[in-house]
C-alpha cells in the first residue's frame, strides 16, 4: 500500500505491511467486494485498487 493505494509488489520488497491474493480477477473481485484490502492494510476507509487490477489483468491474459 501506498499513499492509500495498493500496489502489486511481486518481488515483496516493498516496505510496510502487505496483504495476499490469489493471482486472479475472481478472487481480487471478491476481496474488493468484501473490503479485504482495508481489513488487511488495517487503514481507514477505501482504497484504490486500480493498480492492482491492471497488474491482475496483465498477467491472467
Amino acid at each position: 500500500m501506498i499513499e492509500d493505494s495498493c500496489v502489486p509488489d511481486p518481488r515483496g520488497t516493498l516496505p510496510g505491511r502487505g496483504a495476499s491474493v490469489h493471482p486472479t480477477l475472481v478472487c481480487f473481485d471478491l476481496a474488493v467486494r468484501r473490503r479485504a484490502f482495508p481489513r488487511a492494510f488495517r487503514a481507514q476507509g477505501p482504497l484504490d485498487t486500480a493498480a492492482l487490477r491492471q497488474y491482475l489483468e496483465q498477467i491472467t491474459q
